[in-house]
């Protein structure tokens, strides 16, 4: 792979406390990443003018006051909300994605369309995924909402608990440092 690696969030489909730990991560490492959502995620918003201001106080301290050269400071944080609509993110994650790419989603549909694309996908729970293995979760997700739509069975969400964050937050270190290397 060339070129330095990428992060993209759906927004839209992580968890708040999954949100928290890409944060930390990536505005300790500097990992350049894009959160795309179709409404306003506060704690993403918070984390961006946060990053900001303090790239603006650095470039202060080193004696750029220029406003208009403050203005074109870009850190590692993008935030982009796009129009509301069925599927608004993700085609926007799929059509602004560069490689190489770490994807975070929950949604199984786009993770099959970022993987197409060239994309290493981590789910929120911590599953990896890859050309080799979405096919067979892409069907067990086809399966499944068809099986809710027969009324068959119904939609069992768990809560998020500290093992399922322990998990991704260890899936989330050793892949990002098996795509940097």
């Amino acid at each position: 792979m060339e070129g330095k690696l990428s992060l993209f969030v759906d927004g839209d489909s992580v968890p708040t406390a999954i949100r928290a730990v890409i944060l930390r991560r990536i505005l300790k490492q500097q990992i350049p990443t894009i959160f795309a959502a179709d409404r306003k995620l506060k704690d993403v918003q918070v984390a961006s003018e946060e990053e900001t201001a303090r790239l603006r106080r650095e470039a202060k301290a080193e004696g750029m006051a220029d406003p208009k050269e403050l203005k074109k400071l870009k850190g590692c944080l993008s935030y982009v909300v796009v129009p509301t609509g069925d599927g608004s993110a993700d085609d926007w994650l799929v059509g602004h994605m560069t490689l190489p790419a770490l994807a975070v989603t929950h949604d199984i549909p786009l993770a099959a369309r970022l993987i197409e694309k060239g994309a290493v996908v981590l789910d929120d729970r911590g599953n990896i995924y890859d050309e080799h293995n979405i096919a067979p979760r892409l069907s067990e997700r086809d399966i499944n909402t068809q099986l809710r739509e027969w009324g068959v069975q119904s939609e069992h969400t768990q809560r998020m608990d500290q093992r399922q964050l322990k998990a991704f937050s260890d899936a989330f270190d050793m892949t990002l440092q098996k795509l940097q290397r």
